[in-house]
């Protein structure tokens, strides 16, 4: 369907403030999630013993926490786009 320029469809006024405050409540929500990583992360650098699948060795616990975190963000996001798709 085309319009002309003035034909458009008008947006509605009292939205586009409510994405604005929904917009910054989720970067405020990531900082602060980001600032609590960071100080989870400098509080546990202790060296732990982790049975790889491949064999053993100490690592820092940050190391195992990341790579938690991020296998658990990518099994996360594949199935949020499998829900989407299916």
């Amino acid at each position: 369907m085309l319009y002309a320029m003035n034909d458009l469809p008008a947006r509605t006024p009292g939205r586009e403030p409510e994405r604005r405050r929904r917009r910054q409540a989720r970067l405020v929500a990531g900082l602060a999630l980001a600032g609590l990583g960071v100080a989870f992360a400098v509080l546990n650098l202790d060296e732990v013993e982790v049975n790889w699948i491949v064999g053993t060795w100490d690592t820092p616990l940050i190391i195992v926490i990341a790579i938690s975190v991020l296998v658990g963000a990518v099994l996360g996001f594949l199935a949020a786009r499998r829900r989407k798709e299916g």
